[in-house]
């Protein structure tokens, strides 16, 4: 995520010459064109490796039993998924989600009888399950945010790197994609969804710029063309890192619900888990680990009788979930390897036997 630096110089600070050197560093910066890229190019943007995020700590933290039943709600490219696997015996079970038609033709190269993949949404998962005679599972891991697959294919419209289709949906088979959001969108709501999902503090002059923008006939249906314009507008970013970072990112939470999707899904897996059974759910920006974060502490702390309020400790509501120790962050080697987990954030919580 990008943030602010107080210490940049404005453009009204800057001489003309600086000012011009100033946009042309920018305008170097992105986007790559597809159609400059030569075949073996082409062939690594868009299939580019997906490393797994907190493989070992994500899966050692849902404790397998050898004949559990789990849920992989992000399958992505299945490496949690092939681990949890690795660890159950004969008996056990996993049901993986993901709501990316690639990502669950990739699963189809494992071929496991104790492994099933659903393409469908993980706030769909209790609905799902039961229509499968499952109603209690003894662990659920969520990776949360965006692949590297997702983000390398520049079909999908996620990256700002080079110009493609402005997609940025998760399901390609259903729902608006980010162009035709901004395409019937106005300043006011887009401003919102900027300032809300990305934390942008130029949300106002971005979403002015890309409204004027449409609005003089000129259609935003290209991420090049989307990036070009937040980079003209901002004016303060972090050094080294590109202006349009929270736009983008704004825009792909809205497009797809996430945060929505995940409110809606974490009841459910309490729901779910057996007494003793893991929630682990791993977050890439500090929107998801708030609301990860805050559902554990109010399902660790159900306190929320009045204050004063005159009943005894006994009759106090129990916690249905407690924290298991404290979060986990990838560790320097990993962030070393595979940069994109820098921000990844692990929680645990396990299931009480309280109903």
């Amino acid at each position: 995520m990008i943030k602010g630096v107080d210490s940049a110089p404005t453009k009204a600070s800057l001489s003309s010459k600086k000012a011009s050197c100033k946009k042309t560093a920018k305008l170097e910066k992105y986007p790559l064109k597809v159609s400059a890229l030569n075949s073996h190019q082409k062939e690594v943007l868009s299939v580019g490796p997906h490393i797994t995020v907190l493989l070992d700590e994500a899966v050692h933290a849902l404790a397998i039993k050898p004949h559990g039943v789990y849920v992989d709600g992000t399958f992505g490219r299945g490496g949690h998924s092939k681990k949890i696997l690795s660890q159950l015996g004969v008996d056990g079970r996993l049901i993986a989600f993901d709501r990316d038609l690639a990502a669950v033709e990739s699963g189809q190269s494992i071929k496991d009888t104790r492994f099933q993949l659903i393409h469908s949404h993980f706030s769909k998962m209790q609905e799902r399950l039961a229509e499968m005679g499952v109603l209690q599972v003894d662990g659920v891991l969520l990776d949360l945010g965006i692949s590297s697959p997702q983000i390398d294919e520049a079909g999908r419209g996620f990256s700002f790197r080079y110009d493609a289709p402005l997609d940025m949906r998760m399901d390609q088979s259903r729902g608006q994609t980010a162009a035709e959001f901004i395409a019937q969108t106005t300043e006011q709501q887009l401003a919102e969804v900027i300032k809300n999902y990305g934390e942008e503090r130029f949300a106002k002059p971005i979403a002015r710029a890309i409204i004027t923008e449409r609005n003089d006939g000129r259609a935003i249906t290209t991420t090049g063309q989307l990036a070009q314009i937040v980079a003209n507008t901002v004016t303060r970013f972090e050094p080294g890192q590109n202006p349009a970072t929270r736009t983008f990112q704004a825009l792909r939470i809205f497009i797809n619900q996430e945060l929505e999707e995940l409110s809606l899904t974490l009841p459910q897996c309490l729901n779910l888990l057996a007494p003793g059974g893991r929630l682990a759910v791993i977050s890439f920006h500090s929107l998801e680990d708030r609301i990860v974060k805050q559902f554990i502490r109010n399902q660790e702390h159900r306190d929320d009788l009045p204050a004063n309020f005159p009943v005894r400790a006994a009759d106090l509501p129990q916690p249905k979930l407690k924290s298991v120790g404290k979060a986990i962050k990838p560790g320097l080697s990993e962030v070393k390897s595979n940069p994109r987990a820098r921000s990844a954030v692990l929680r645990v919580a396990e299931r009480t036997s309280i109903l």
